[in-house]
């Protein structure tokens, strides 16, 4: 069989200025997300790792250096008189933040596939587990240089999280938990730059008007409750004098619970 993939390529063109994706069955059984490019065909596992590796046998890279953390953790028994040799911290070496950067940028280009396929629940997870790499990073790498290498992404990381929580809540017909969701995610956002010391930036980060503009978009949206409805409606009765009404919408008003 040909090792060509032109086939592939004329039976799937490439739609210039349009990201296309599409998640189709491997060869070994399982699913698989397809990025299609204007040089080729760029395919990650869904599931695990993109490209299907277990660095230390772990299913990531991210997921063997928190084993280790935890291991650090531990606080085994002394046998005896002897005290058990404490570990040493985890430091984390200028080539372990390359090989973390790298399969970052790999967990990166899945979840803006699945975003493309609508597949939230799945950028929910690969954004939170990019996120768990910036924090382990900022607090175990070895150098400054290392510990701050990510960190200008994170605002972007948590805004695409936070997008695809509250489509996620759309999709589920939940516009409240939309509307909860992208109040998180700003609290969040906000929370970084004052920690960071730049708490002026956060009225010109082009990821919080994002996760604005879409909050704004779901707040008509919302449904109106019934208390809230009830008292538009007694203000309106008590404009027009209609006192009758009024009294009745009071009552309707002190039968419902707080």
């Amino acid at each position: 069989m040909s090792d060509d993939v032109d086939r592939i390529l004329r039976a799937w063109p490439y739609e210039h200025g349009q990201l296309t994706c599409r998640i189709i069955q491997g060869d070994d059984g399982l699913p698989k997300v397809q990025v299609r490019l204007d040089l080729g065909i760029l395919q990650m596992n869904v599931d695990g790792r993109p490209d299907g590796q277990t660095p230390h046998g772990f299913p990531s890279l991210l997921d063997y250096f928190e084993s280790r953390l935890e291991a650090d953790d531990e606080d085994p028994a002394a046998v005896g008189d002897e005290a058990p040799a404490a570990a040493e911290p985890l430091s984390l070496s200028a080539e372990d933040c390359r090989a973390l950067r790298d399969e970052a940028e790999m967990y990166y280009r899945r979840y803006v596939a699945f975003l493309v396929l609508e597949d939230f629940e799945r950028v929910v997870r690969d954004t939170t587990r990019n996120l768990r790499v910036l924090d382990l990073i900022l607090r175990h790498a070895g150098t400054d240089e290392d510990r701050t290498s990510l960190e200008q992404f994170r605002p972007y990381i948590a805004m695409m999280r936070t997008r695809a929580l509250a489509s996620q809540a759309l999709k589920d017909h939940e516009p409240k938990a939309a509307i909860l969701a992208l109040d998180d995610g700003l609290e969040y956002l906000k929370k970084y730059f004052d920690d960071t010391g730049r708490p002026q930036l956060f009225e010109k980060s082009n990821e919080v008007q994002a996760l604005r503009g879409m909050r704004d978009s779901l707040v008509p949206k919302l449904p109106v409750s019934q208390k809230t409805e009830l008292r538009q409606r007694l203000a309106q009765a008590l404009a027009e004098e209609n006192y009758e009404l009024a009294a009745i919408l009071r009552d309707e008003l002190k039968q419902l619970k707080e």
